[in-house]
């Protein structure tokens, strides 16, 4: 009596310690990503032939303590080698695990094959070759916790997941065994079989190969083990003789009955290598395949019961995540109103896009796609209730989201004749207008950001994260872009300087015009895109009252302000930041408005608050917009606008111009200019909040205050 090991992906373990009972194998013991069993030779061979689950089979030689290289050497030059091969078959040693002594496996199997390969050397015979792809005998030896060797042959010699029938698969393909398993897991006695992402074809195969009692090792070549003195090729090719047999009758009987597979995908390439695919296996008098976009869905026999089972994108970046969202919810859409009484099973790494389908799971199991931690969802399909006369929608939204839903495209129809008298490229569509959908919406050509902001403490994370969702995709759709377009970041209460803070680096940028400018936005890297968008009025006011005076803009972040009042004519501009980043930015934004440097462009890099004590320019127009609060370690000293403008003030009249004017902005909410003591500085105060608030922000009103703070020429 032999004994194996079967190794599977994890979550397959149940499904494969039944497979192997069946095969009549004896002793099994599961274990985390396997199982263990016994039998003779033959039971071997119907494992390696007949498992749809298992990833090797290993027969297992030895087991012994290696807790250190010379162990692991004395062990494997222990073993007969010798007995189970010759010395002409080729050699690959595949080493699993690590221990104190053994911490690389590439070392730990150079030991292995050097331990073998002496023993035949030893013994006056000549040496085992060593071929890593195309191995006559692959060694298995694994490593536990314990400092265990478990020491094996690859029944096969391969993994048992390349079934050898895909020729060609897609771009993110399902292993054979895994797909196997979500069949498995599926309602496998409907009339016919469809999966409308069907990619390269693989889950169709394995449905009709399982139905068909095909045997998924069928067109494998000959086992490694048939390099081994063991071996019996008579007993293998009865093997092979009546899976032959099984697979033609099965495929036979599935054809009489009028089963059939139905396979879509939007890809014509996919479809024809899903039809290659299935004309390997032998399956294509079975195979229906054809190209269709998800949107087009239809049921190919409306009085057949289905079976569905797919695959969709799970989406890892969250752009993509956004447009997925539409298409779950466009899948569960079409399967409710076309295959009502149908089944059902979908795996996704995502349950936010399996609850898109808004459909009730009967079962969920965790299968494993590679690393990622998967749901496989079954459902049993009903329709949906419409009124007669009524059009079935294509995604269905909660109560609340469709109140989101409506003020969304409420804002948009309001704002449109707005934002094309203008000709805005950046603009906002939506600003907490809903307590329950509380963040922001802004627009940026046809890219749209939506900043969430904190939820209280009192509504749960899974509620955020599905009102989240609801935001993502009303959006997508109202905007109609697509989903790698919809960009999310989280604007929790910020404090100092983190909302300049990088998050994932991307360093994609684009540029948006504004009034004849052009500027430069990174949607991606900061919670703020190179451009405020709610002072474009100050802006285009700062182009329209600086011609020929010299123009100062400090805090200057990106220089916007800059590039408006270098348009407009100002003799001189001075750009003043802290941040070489931002400076960076402002000298580009100036070098694609085509503003060429020179002796009256400059761009200063500093803290703003000490380079104005110890300038000695003098200008007649100066733009500040401070910061709420700032407390950075490039800083001497914190600032914080409330309590520090007045300094802030008397510092910058020290080099304003007699006659000259200070536009003063900034957007703390609450904020109360000191108008006395402003006045004492010499100051004539002229509140224009009200005329440089932008239409779309005036949910905004009670954080917008500017100023023009005007200086008598005999000041």
């Amino acid at each position: 009596m032999n004994k194996f090991f079967a190794s599977c992906p994890k979550g397959m373990e149940d499904l494969l310690h039944d497979e192997l009972s069946s095969l009549g194998c004896e002793n099994l013991k599961k274990t985390v990503a396997g199982v263990s069993f016994s039998g003779d030779l033959k039971a071997g061979y119907q494992a390696v032939l007949w498992s749809r689950f298992a990833s090797r089979v290993i027969l297992n030689l030895a087991e012994f303590l290696a807790p250190d290289d010379i162990s692991l050497y004395l062990g494997i030059s222990a073993l007969p080698w010798e007995k189970h091969f010759e010395p002409w078959h080729t050699i690959a040693v595949d080493f699993s695990g690590t221990s104190e002594g053994i911490r690389n496996t590439l070392y730990g199997a150079q030991k292995v094959k050097d331990a073998v390969v002496d023993r035949f050397v030893k013994r006056g015979l000549s040496r085992p070759s060593v071929s890593v792809r195309e191995a006559d005998i692959r060694i298995a030896v694994h490593l536990d916790r314990k400092q265990r060797a478990s020491v094996g042959i690859d029944v096969f010699g391969s993994a048992l997941h390349r079934r050898t029938y895909r020729a060609k698969a897609g771009t993110a393909p399902l292993k054979e065994n895994l797909a196997a398993a979500i069949v498995a897991r599926s309602s496998l006695d409907s009339a016919c079989y469809l999966d409308p992402m069907c990619g390269s074809g693989t889950l169709l195969i394995e449905a009709a190969m399982r139905l068909s009692d095909t045997a998924p090792g069928l067109l494998r070549d000959k086992p490694g083990i048939a390099s081994l003195s063991m071996h019996d090729e008579g007993l293998w090719q009865e093997c092979l003789g009546d899976a032959r047999e099984r697979s033609k009758k099965g495929i036979a009987e599935l054809l009489d009955r009028k089963v059939r597979f139905f396979g879509y995908d939007a890809d014509r390439r996919m479809v024809e290598t899903a039809r290659m695919n299935a004309h390997l296996a032998g399956l294509s008098d079975l195979m229906d395949f054809e190209t269709c976009q998800v949107k087009d869905l239809e049921n190919p026999q409306p009085d057949s019961v289905f079976t569905i089972i797919t695959n969709p994108p799970y989406g890892q970046r969250l752009g993509n995540f956004t447009e997925l969202l539409a298409l779950y919810s466009e899948l569960g859409s079409r399967l409710r109103d076309r295959f009502s009484g149908s089944f059902a099973s979908v795996i996704s790494s995502s349950a936010e896009l399996l609850g898109c389908l808004k459909l009730r799971a009967d079962r969920e199991y965790h299968l494993y796609n590679g690393a990622l931690n998967c749901l496989l969802r079954t459902y049993s399909i009903f329709s949906r209730q419409t009124e007669e006369g009524e059009q079935p929608e294509h995604r269905r939204l909660s109560q609340g989201a469709e109140e989101f839903s409506n003020r969304l495209k409420k804002n948009l129809r309001n704002l449109r004749r707005y934002i094309e008298k203008e000709q805005l490229e950046a603009y906002r569509i939506y600003d907490a207008d809903l307590p329950n959908y509380n963040a922001a919406i802004d627009v940026y050509g046809d890219y749209a950001v939506i900043q969430e902001y904190q939820a209280p403490k009192s509504v749960p994370a899974h509620l955020a994260r599905q009102r989240l969702l609801d935001m993502m995709q009303v959006t997508c759709g109202a905007l109609e872009f697509a989903g790698d377009h919809i960009i999310v970041k989280s604007r929790m209460q910020q404090k100092g300087d983190s909302q300049y803070q990088r998050l994932d680096r991307q360093d994609d940028t684009m540029t948006v015009r504004e009034y004849g400018a052009k500027y430069i936005v990174n949607l991606q890297d900061y919670l703020d895109t190179g451009l405020f968008a709610d002072h474009r009025l100050v802006r285009k006011l700062i182009g329209e009252s600086v011609r020929g005076r010299s123009f100062l803009n400090l805090f200057a972040y990106t220089g916007t302000a800059s590039v408006q009042a270098a348009l407009g004519g100002a003799a001189s501009v001075t750009t003043v930041d802290m941040s070489r980043t931002y400076l960076n930015t402002a000298r580009e934004n100036m070098r694609i408005n085509n503003i060429a440097s020179s002796a009256d462009v400059k761009f200063i890099q500093a803290d703003c608050l000490k380079w104005l004590k110890e300038t000695a320019d003098t200008f007649d127009f100066i733009y500040v917009d401070p910061p709420t609060f700032s407390n950075s370690k490039r800083m001497e000293t914190t600032f914080d606008v409330q309590r520090d403008h007045i300094d802030l003030l008397e510092d910058i009249r020290r080099i304003l111009k007699p006659g000259g004017r200070v536009l003063f902005s900034n957007n703390r909410r609450g904020f109360r200019l000191d108008k006395e003591a402003v006045e004492r500085l010499g100051f004539a105060v002229t509140d224009i909040s009200r005329r440089t608030l932008a239409r779309d922000y005036e949910s905004s009103a009670d954080q917008h205050h500017v100023w023009f703070l005007d200086l008598s020429r005999e000041a």
